[in-house]
């Protein structure tokens, strides 16, 4: 098993607001990645489980919502670890764009 990837995005949001807007754009920023299927979604409080496909294979992971950041943390097979850097990237940017206030740079 691999180290997992984690992944810290700022937000003024705070945490409430936050967890909407996950709840709400998760699936549409999944779908703006043809490779990508979400498999399971599952929400705890603040605390999204969630099990994903790409290009075959499974990654699962953690979302923490704070009241100023959002963690996630997911665990790739070794087959996606070459796309490690590409995928922490994509993740940062949709999540940034999911967290920022309308009309905010």
């Amino acid at each position: 098993m691999s180290a997992p990837l984690v992944v810290s995005i700022p937000h003024r949001l705070g945490r409430e607001e936050a967890v909407r807007r996950l709840k709400s754009g998760l699936g549409r920023a999944a779908a703006s990645i043809p490779v990508m299927q979400v498999e399971e979604e599952r929400w705890t409080g603040d605390t999204m489980n969630f099990r994903i496909r790409a290009l075959g294979q499974i990654a699962s992971g953690q979302v923490d919502v704070a009241d100023d950041h959002v963690r996630v943390e997911v665990t790739l097979p070794w087959l996606l670890q070459r796309f490690a850097e590409m995928a922490q990237a994509t993740i940062k940017k949709r999540g940034q764009l999911l967290l920022t206030k309308d009309g905010e740079k």
